[in-house]
């Protein structure tokens, strides 16, 4: 009796022994948090970036063998989890850094995600990728191009996204390309948060490297109800280029009083963000045709892409619209992320930052007209690249690098409003 007591209670502690095991094999779904403005003065391009990462979560939860190369897509969830889904909770940051925190402390504490994804203004990145580095959470951030966000020595932090050092080169060997119309001559209008503020300084150091001159520094408060008095000072300046750094409602209204005022940069070239959200393009688009901007995506260059196309294809048949480079970016973050997650086999964080650090993918492993995406020691991608794009009719067309331009008669400077 007793050898069969103590055989009973070796066999009972073996299985207690085993249950942790036994319930990481049998996880069902994995928990990421994404944080975005899903309300406030940004509602229209949070709405596309969570149906960009909920396309994401289809990608891998779902078999998509047509997707070919992409990791996950081919299977249904990840393989390396018994087929467990990846499931997102949104967060709603408002467009505020202190919102964006609060919901990063829910998201761990609550909601219990193993990662954090988000949030789109670098501002908000900043402050909810903080309390993931102080609670040992991985953080993959897909869009924000603050440069300082990647230079606060934290090691949970990735960003897949190229920040904007490399966006504003891009501009200046953009400019150096141009014939017949002065590029000299530069002025920076920037929202005075992280994303804004990091443009101008950008733009400060690259402007010297490529032989060119800051005419005019104008930074404002993001949701001005005027900015009467920053297009004076602009055209007061008489620059060559004009280089904005705005949001959605915010570029609308420059374009706006700049045209009401009826003035015009020879160059108006914009840093992304608001002006290639589609309601920007709805609402002021017929009035700034030719506008430039940097960007990662473009719609042609993913046509000649069969890969690139059937992504887009898909967003489109789900939300009616074509991706844009802010709402492409996070989808792939969250593709990165997932990735990771299976190649770490595990929800353990530090299991899954070590698979994040040790991620290289290939040209056809990602949804992006990039080279790949492998990490630096400091959590930045270095295969992201970008583009230079032109509003033509009601999207935005290519123009630089030369590979991927396929209509010849672009640019068409200088800039005047229709």
């Amino acid at each position: 009796m007793k050898m069969k007591l103590i055989a009973g209670v070796a066999a009972s502690l073996a299985l207690l022994a085993a249950a942790p095991l036994q319930a990481q094999a049998q996880v069902k779904t994995v928990k990421i948090g994404a944080i975005y403005p899903l309300s406030g003065a940004l509602a229209s391009t949070g709405a596309e970036i969570k149906a960009a990462v909920e396309l994401a979560v289809d990608i891998v939860n779902n078999p998509h063998p047509e997707l070919e190369g992409i990791p996950l897509a081919a299977g249904a969830g990840l393989p390396a989890l018994g087929g467990a889904k990846i499931e997102v909770v949104f967060g709603d940051s408002q467009g505020k850094p202190e919102v964006g925190l609060a919901d990063a402390q829910r998201l761990i504490d609550q909601e219990k995600v193993v990662a954090l994804t988000g949030a789109y203004q670098s501002a908000v990145t900043k402050t909810a990728s903080r309390i993931a580095e102080q609670r040992g959470i991985p953080y993959l951030n897909g869009e924000s191009s603050s440069p300082d966000l990647t230079e606060r020595g934290y090691k949970w932090f990735f960003r897949t996204s190229p920040n904007d050092d490399t966006f504003v080169e891009n501009m200046m060997q953009f400019l150096d390309g141009i014939k017949g119309t002065p590029t000299g001559k530069i002025a920076v209008v920037y929202e005075n948060t992280d994303f804004g503020v990091n443009t101008y300084k950008a733009v400060e150091k690259f402007a010297k490297q490529y032989k060119r001159e800051v005419v005019a520094n104008i930074a404002y408060s993001a949701g001005s109800a005027s900015v009467t008095a920053e297009v004076q000072k602009l055209a007061a300046a008489k620059a060559d280029v004009a280089i904005f750094a705005s949001y959605t409602s915010d570029a609308m209204l420059f374009v706006r009083t700049m045209r009401e005022s009826k003035y015009a940069p020879p160059v108006l070239l914009a840093n992304d963000a608001g002006f290639i959200d589609s309601r920007f393009v709805q609402e002021v688009g017929p009035q700034v045709q030719g506008v430039l901007t940097r960007d990662v995506w473009g719609n042609d260059v993913a046509a000649a892409k069969a890969g690139l196309k059937k992504i887009n294809d898909m967003y489109k048949a789900k939300t009616g619209k074509d991706l844009n480079g802010n709402n492409a970016r996070s989808m792939q973050g969250v593709l990165v992320l997932a990735d990771a997650i299976n190649r770490a086999g595990s929800t353990d964080p530090e299991a899954i930052r070590k698979a994040l650090a040790a991620t290289d993918l290939g040209e056809a492993q990602v949804a992006m007209p990039w080279a790949g995406v492998k990490f630096d020691d400091k959590g930045q991608n270095t295969k992201g690249s970008g583009l230079i794009l032109e509003l033509k009719g009601t999207s935005y067309q290519t123009v630089w690098p030369e590979k991927y331009r396929t209509d010849k008669t672009l640019p068409t400077l200088p800039f005047s409003w229709k």
